[in-house]
């Protein structure tokens, strides 16, 4: 597993995730109950998107086609 992606945007998280399944690739959210767990204090830690490895270039390029949409 390699890191796709750092965040704290939840909307965005939730939108690759979900453009990332379309496309058949398997992706895991790591540190999601982070703030949760710290009472709301960590909001700054970000979420980290994980894809297998050789999904990564498939992967890279829908997370490129989100930032370009977020702009």
């Amino acid at each position: 597993m390699i890191e796709l992606i750092r965040t704290d945007n939840p909307i965005f998280l939730s939108w690759l995730e979900t453009r990332l399944a379309e496309a058949g690739i398997e992706s895991f959210v790591f540190d999601g109950h982070t703030s949760t767990v710290f009472g709301g204090t960590l909001d700054s830690v970000g979420r980290r998107l994980m894809v297998a490895e050789e999904d990564r270039e498939r992967a890279a390029v829908i997370l490129a086609e989100g930032q370009k949409l977020a702009e």
